[in-house]
């Protein structure tokens, strides 16, 4: 019988694998699909980011879990959970940027052959 633990392994490493593949096609693709990907990928209710923030938030209970049992020491879990809220402020600072990449991916290749007005790079975050 093989053992059950194996699988939740495998499949992290196959997600780590297929993450890869994607940021390959995601380097090639042209703006609007690169935006469409880029905009599936930060959706806050079903996109890649928001399943490693649960992912990770997951985890920090575990921690705690183990931490409380002396398994873990209680600084894994406060790494953990720490993650866990940044991603989620992560997400939440990108949420704001949704509909925009949206127009993008919705724009025809003929809007995007146009020359994009450059754009200043320095901006202030807001925390």
């Amino acid at each position: 019988m093989s053992d059950p633990a194996t699988y939740p392994v495998r499949l992290a490493d196959e997600i780590t694998r297929r993450l890869g593949q994607l940021a390959d096609h995601l380097s090639q693709l042209a703006p609007p699909q690169a935006a469409q990907v880029i905009a599936r990928v930060l959706d806050p209710d079903a996109g890649v980011l928001a399943g490693v923030t649960h992912l990770v938030a997951t985890g920090s209970v575990f921690a705690k879990d183990q931490a409380e049992q002396g398994a873990l020491p209680a600084e894994v879990w406060l790494a953990l959970g720490r993650a866990s809220n940044e991603l989620y402020d992560i997400s939440l600072d990108l949420d704001e940027h949704q509909d925009t990449l949206q127009r993008v991916a919705a724009q025809p290749a003929a809007a995007t052959a146009k020359l994009p007005v450059p754009a200043p790079l320095v901006v202030r975050r807001r925390r």
